[in-house]
Order: C-alpha cells, then sequence, then structure tokens
C-alpha cells in the first residue's frame, strides 16, 4: 500500500514540471527565432559571391577625341553616353550568367558582342566629327574590353563613356522606346521635368576638356532624372508652390554649377562660353 507524498512534495513535483516546460518553450523559441534570422556570414558570402564574376572595364574614348565641333556636340556625347551604357549592360549580363557556358564563354557571349557593339558606336562618333573637321582615325583600337577578374572596376567609370547632358540618357542606361513609352505614361499624371539642352550650344570643346565637359553633361542628364523621380514620388504633397520651391528651384541651382564647371573647362585652353547660365532653368510640362 503507497502512502501519500506529503503536500510540500506535492508542490515540488509541480514546480519541477513547470520549470521544465517553461525551459523547453524557451529553448523552442529561441531554436525558431535562430532559424528565421540570417547570420552576418551568409550576407557577407551573398556580396562575395556577387562580386566573384569580375568586372568588364574598357578604354576611355572621350579623352581620345580631338576638339568636337559645335554642330557635332550632341551627336558624339549622345554616342558618349551609349559606350558607357553597353558596359553596364555587359557587367550585368556577366553577373546574370555567372557558371553558365564553357571556359570561353565571357569572351564569345560577352567581350565580343561588346567590341562589335563598341567600334560601329566609335564609327558615328569619328563620322559625326568628320563632317566639319578633320575625322579622327584609329578610334577603332578602343574598342576590345577586357574582365578584370578581381572584381574591381579599374576601367572607364563613365568619366569618358558617358554623356549626354541635354537629349542623351545618365550614365545608367539608354531607355528602350517600350520602356519609355511606360515611364511616360505613368509620368502623364503629374508631367515632366524639362530643361534646355545644354550641349547643343556650346562651342567646339578642346580635346583636353573633352572629358569634364562630358562627365558634366551626365551630371546635368543625371538630376533631371533624380528631379523627375522625385516628383513622382511626392505626388500630393506640398501646396500649389511645392514643385517650384522644392524641386525645380533646388534643380535650377544644381544645373548653374554644372553649366558653370562646363564653362569653366572650356575656358582653361579656349574661349569661356558666355550666357550658359540662362540653360539653367527648368520647367514643369503636363
Amino acid at each position: 500500500m503507497s502512502r501519500a507524498l506529503p503536500k510540500y512534495n506535492k508542490r515540488r513535483v509541480v514546480i519541477i514540471g513547470g520549470a521544465a516546460a517553461v525551459a523547453l518553450s524557451g529553448a523552442i523559441i529561441a531554436g525558431t527565432a535562430l532559424a528565421g534570422t540570417p547570420s552576418k556570414s551568409s550576407g557577407n558570402n551573398a556580396r562575395t559571391l556577387a562580386a566573384s564574376p569580375g568586372t568588364i572595364t574598357c578604354p576611355d574614348v572621350a579623352p581620345k577625341l580631338p576638339a568636337i565641333p559645335a554642330s557635332a556636340q550632341a551627336e558624339v556625347t549622345r554616342n558618349l553616353t551609349l559606350l558607357q551604357t553597353q558596359i553596364d549592360e555587359a557587367n550585368k549580363r556577366l553577373v546574370d550568367t555567372v557558371g553558365q557556358g564553357g571556359p570561353n564563354f565571357v569572351n564569345n557571349a560577352i567581350l565580343g558582342p561588346l567590341k562589335d557593339k563598341r567600334v560601329a558606336t566609335i564609327n558615328r562618333i569619328a563620322t559625326a566629327i568628320g563632317r566639319t573637321a578633320a575625322k579622327p582615325t584609329g578610334l577603332d583600337s578602343l574598342a576590345p574590353c577586357t574582365l578584370n577578374a578581381g572584381g574591381t572596376n579599374s576601367g572607364s567609370t563613365g568619366t569618358g563613356n558617358a554623356g549626354n547632358g541635354g537629349s542623351g540618357a545618365a550614365s545608367s542606361a539608354t531607355p528602350s522606346a517600350s520602356a519609355s513609352t511606360a515611364a511616360g505614361s505613368d509620368a502623364s499624371a503629374v508631367g515632366t521635368i524639362t530643361c534646355p539642352d545644354v550641349a547643343s550650344k556650346l562651342p567646339a570643346i578642346p580635346a583636353s576638356a573633352q572629358a569634364e565637359v562630358t562627365r558634366n553633361l551626365t551630371l546635368l542628364q543625371t538630376q533631371i532624372d533624380e528631379a523627375n523621380k522625385r516628383l513622382q514620388s511626392t505626388v500630393g504633397q506640398g501646396g500649389p508652390n511645392f514643385v517650384n520651391n522644392a524641386i525645380l528651384g533646388p534643380l535650377a541651382d544644381k544645373r548653374k554649377s554644372t553649366v558653370d564647371r562646363i564653362a569653366i573647362a572650356i575656358g582653361r585652353t579656349s574661349t569661356k562660353p558666355t550666357g550658359l547660365d540662362s540653360l539653367a532653368a527648368c520647367t514643369l510640362t503636363k
């Protein structure tokens, strides 16, 4: 015949059982939290994998150009922008196709087609200059690009292979017709910011100033793109003067500084252009 446990023993058993349950619940919760939280090392691994394909670098074209006639400036700048776009697209394809193909995949599928595109674009630049000045020769030697397997970009960074401030795209990419149409449809409700074209108003650019001028023309387009993005993201904010005070005003100030840098760059070795400040102000087109 078993004896009943003393009362204090019963309480002890209950307490011990409860503590075990709490401990078990804590272990489950901790395990669940740990399972759902990515470690820092996994993030570092992801970044390492993303960088592992390397980077495609190409010779900078802009510093190798002669003085560009004013009549050819817009077309030359547009094609310098396209050269950078082609590099950006090739680097994106390099990342997207990691592990695909055989040992010659990068050369055959990326570097080869990129060279062909660059040859055609560089020829258009030479032809544009040659319409009203001596056509530059030997630029085809700048077409081939290389793969920097270290994962860092040691070549062109957009100072020469990027361009058009007024009529081209920013250093990022030249949008396709369908993309432009879609963007236009999305922007129709709030309108679009448009600015005077600076490239077409410039005099002949000395070869020594070409890279700096191209860089700042690119910046002008980047500023417009950023202002249009802000226009979209702030719909409904502020009062009736919000766009003028918060977007168009600051944009005009940025453009004035950038246009001044262009004039100074040209003026170092040639006649400094005047009156470019009148191109700083932009308007909202509904």
